[in-house]
């Protein structure tokens, strides 16, 4: 009895996980914008109406965004869908900074303990590109330099640890926290002696994930979350009684 066939993926759908697949590895990234439509479809060798088909089966599923007269981009949906509500309630719900940073804690140790197995050589060069950044960032006073070369170095060790989850979920979660860790480094910066302790942890947890020790880096980003969940208390301590002496003063 001859069994029926399983039929043919339709190259729409082929494509369309492709490209989904891109998104989730963090290959196209939000704001990327996708190649015109005749260079990729002569990259992917497909027509471009299927090409245009694949395109919809995500903008529909709200990965990709079409603009008229702009091309299509990729959207923020896998990492807006999980920081907006939570944005709102840490403004009204302080105590919840505390539980962010125990979340921090367990997924930036973990990161890095992954990164350090299966990072590439071609992640380990964005990663030595990202420490490189940060720490000419470090080496200047532009604190707008620093905040991003130092979130974009932990999302180079996140992306390297090849877990599509964590990846996205740092992202998420650094659109979460952002304020508070711009507040927080600025609040270092102007103690010389825990700027150079936190230059001094990037550059463990850099030399553990670029040396392949796993146990190492996770110590070395648990040990550095740890001094920022200190320093952050500090620092929120050091703004009560700054706002305490204002009300009095008025």
């Amino acid at each position: 009895m001859n069994q029926a066939r399983p039929p043919l993926a339709r190259i729409a759908d082929v494509v369309a996980r492709d490209l989904e697949q891109r998104i989730l590895e963090g290959s196209l990234k939000p704001g990327d914008r996708l190649p015109s439509e005749r260079t990729l479809a002569l990259e992917l060798a497909i027509s471009r109406p299927s090409l245009r088909e694949a395109i919809q089966k995500l903008v529909s599923k709200g990965l990709l965004e079409t603009k008229h007269g702009g091309g299509t981009v990729v959207t923020d949906r896998l990492q807006s869908s999980f920081s907006d509500p939570w944005q709102d309630m840490l403004k009204t719900h302080p105590l919840l900074q505390t539980d962010m940073l125990e979340f921090r804690h367990m997924l930036e140790g973990e990161a890095a303990k992954l990164a350090a197995e299966r990072a590439t050589d071609v992640d380990l060069e964005r990663i030595d590109a990202a420490y490189e950044a940060l720490k000419l960032a470090y080496d200047s006073d532009d604190m707008t330099a620093c905040i991003d070369t130092d979130v974009a170095f932990h999302q180079a060790i996140a992306d390297a640890s090849h877990n599509s989850l964590i990846g996205h979920l740092w992202a998420s979660l650094m659109r979460v926290i952002h304020g508070h860790v711009s507040d927080n480094l600025v609040h270092l910066h102007a103690i010389p002696s825990q700027w150079e302790q936190l230059r001094e942890q990037h550059k463990a947890i850099w030399e553990s994930v670029r040396g392949h020790a796993s146990e190492d880096a996770m110590r070395a980003s648990r040990e550095h979350i740890s001094f920022v969940r200190q320093s952050m208390a500090e620092a929120a301590k050091v703004e009560d009684r700054r706002n305490s002496a204002l009300r009095r003063l008025s």
